[in-house]
């Protein structure tokens, strides 16, 4: 069983399931992907996305708002708010994705910063796990983990920064999440940190509707292609898909607890 640890499934593309979501999800369940994890980026699309995913009890959601949608001062969620989402929303199994992205948006980072300090200290009031978006801003990820963040840990998503950045985040509880990025021929680097951390530290994910992994790159993402990530990852360690797709999943429901009574 592969579980997707990171999708967007109100974004996925569903012209080829005639527009049926329950179709896509079967999709995914023939090639024994059999929970996703869907996370939130803005409050405004929030409540059509739970709703797309109520009747599936093998899909979680997260809350959260994506560093890139902290535009302005009020799309700063208090501390009050954020719990309020998180415990009127019975999926959902943690706080994100938040974080820091300098990469298109650092003319607004100490109004990201200041969101995602909220979003680390309710994941620590509430016992939850934080999904991290980070681009461009490793110091800054570090330091506001290490300062606010609880011990329910979290996972870096869509990883791609250093290696040195991904040994700080497990020291403290954080797993690192690989996308269909890795499998990418100019993702040498990227390689290199799956070879070098623990297999037990590792999630997979697709990020869908996002970087389809080869040799889907170009075309729209979805939960199914989480296989070739974890096909990957595999072949990078040196081990059998079967192992890959064991102990990620354990991995995954290690990290997000409450998954296992949404």
């Amino acid at each position: 069983m592969f579980i997707d640890s990171h999708c967007h499934l109100d974004k996925i593309d569903l012209s080829p399931y005639s527009g049926q979501f329950s179709e896509a999800v079967c999709a995914a369940h023939a090639r024994q992907v059999n929970e996703m994890l869907c996370v939130s980026i803005d409050k405004e699309h929030f409540p059509s996305m739970y709703q797309l995913i109520a009747d599936q009890p093998t899909i979680h959601a997260s809350f959260g708002i994506h560093p890139c949608h902290v535009e302005k001062a009020e799309d700063v969620l208090s501390e009050a708010e954020l719990t309020k989402w998180v415990k009127d929303h019975s999926k959902v199994v943690a706080l994100g994705e938040s974080g820091l992205d300098y990469y298109y948006t650092k003319d607004t980072s100490e109004l990201q910063k200041e969101s995602f300090t909220n979003h680390l200290r309710v994941a620590d009031q509430l016992a939850l796990p934080v999904i991290v978006h980070t681009r461009d801003a490793r110091e800054d990820t570090l330091t506001l983990i290490k300062k606010h963040g609880g011990e329910s840990g979290g996972v870096l998503h869509c990883f791609t920064e250093s290696l040195a950045m991904a040994q700080a985040a497990i020291e403290m509880n954080y797993l690192i999440s690989f996308s269909g990025i890795v499998t990418f021929k100019n993702a040498q680097e990227l390689k290199e940190v799956v070879k070098a951390i623990p297999l037990e530290k590792i999630l997979i994910e697709t990020d869908s509707p996002y970087l389809a992994p080869i040799p889907y790159r170009g075309k729209k993402n979805e939960p199914k292609y989480v296989v070739e990530v974890a096909q990957c990852v595999a072949d990078l360690k040196g081990v059998s898909i079967e192992e890959v797709a064991e102990v990620t999943s354990a991995n995954f429901h290690r990290l997000f607890s409450q998954a296992r009574s949404s």
